[in-house]
């Protein structure tokens, strides 16, 4: 987790309260407008009722009188629905103001675009104008204010309703099938963000997590270069390569320079340089790796792979053979 600054709230990796890119501060400043407002509408209507219970409240029966009557009273039936109304369409048009600036912002002629799909339980990103197919972790670069950089995401889903959301970086998005829609973010400050799918899709919504990588340009350019390249083929690992080939790892998943060109699951051209898998959930090492294969559901319950079962030989070469790609 990258620590941007001492607060406390700068520590939770998904606070809204830290806002890292255009989108977020000014959702995070419409915020403060809203809690403003509302707050101070709390503290009048409180401190009013305090001022009754206390001022007010019964002390003798025989003493008892009804209070003043303001039923009918033009003034204050006018008061308290003008000044509600005016509130309502402050806020209405702060809000579609900020909502308007998200949507209409100029896209730059070297934005980075991102195609994302949604899946059960999964996201999958698809870098059109560099060719680059990837999943899970999602990288981007810094957008540097003198010479923007933003990333437009244009977003769908292969099964059902998911929901992007990475509160440091922009608002919500949902994911709907047959449906695009588009999103932008330019991340101000290098550093790893971190978000969940905000959309209940099913036994394990809450392991769809979201990683987004804001890299510096020169890193940026050389996970690029990195990610264009075919897959390692070490002959070390040969015989883990043929595993993989001949079982049903290649109906669902793809690497490049081999039959394997399946769709259902993750590309796993590059899967070695991710840092987890399962979405986030669990960290790419070969201990885990094996365990995943072996068995996903020792990690995430309701997972749609099916556990391979295989024997400890070919479980131990198919393994060897993912952890080079690279």
């Amino acid at each position: 987790m990258f620590i941007h600054s001492p607060s406390y709230f700068a520590q939770s990796s998904t606070s809204i309260f830290s806002p890292a890119g255009t989108p977020s501060h000014w959702i995070f400043t419409l915020s403060m407008f809203v809690l403003s407002i509302t707050g101070l509408i709390f503290l009048i209507v409180a401190g009013l009722l305090t001022y009754a219970l206390i001022r007010y409240r019964h002390r003798n029966l025989l003493t008892y009188n009804e209070p003043t009557q303001i039923y009918g009273s033009n003034q204050i039936e006018l008061a308290w629905t003008v000044i509600p109304a005016l509130i309502v369409v402050m806020l209405f048009l702060t809000t579609s103001r900020v909502i308007l600036a998200t949507q209409d912002a100029k896209k730059p002629a070297d934005a980075v675009d991102v195609v994302v799909v949604g899946h059960q339980f999964w996201w999958e990103y698809r870098y059109p104008k560099l060719g680059i197919v990837t999943a899970n972790e999602l990288h981007v670069p810094v957008s540097d204010p003198a010479h923007p950089t933003p990333t437009y995401l244009e977003m769908s889903s292969a099964d059902l309703d998911h929901s992007f959301w990475v509160p440091r970086l922009a608002g919500k998005m949902d994911l709907i099938p047959n449906r695009v829609n588009t999103m932008w973010i330019d991340p101000e400050k290098p550093g790893l963000y971190l978000g969940q799918c905000a959309q209940y899709c099913g036994v394990q919504h809450a392991k769809m997590l979201l990683r987004v990588y804001a890299d510096t340009p020169k890193e940026f350019a050389a996970w690029v270069t990195q990610q264009q390249k075919p897959a390692v083929e070490d002959p070390a690992v040969a015989e883990g390569r043929d595993v993989f080939l001949h079982n049903a790892c290649v109906n669902c998943h793809t690497v490049t320079g081999t039959p394997a060109n399946g769709r259902f699951g993750p590309d796993l051209t590059h899967l070695a340089s991710r840092d987890t898998i399962a979405s986030g959930a669990v960290v790419n090492n070969p201990e885990n790796l094996k365990k995943w294969i072996d068995n996903p559901d020792t990690f995430k319950p309701g997972a749609l792979m099916p556990p391979m079962h295989l024997n400890d030989h070919d479980l131990n070469a198919i393994t060897a053979y993912l952890t080079t790609l690279h």
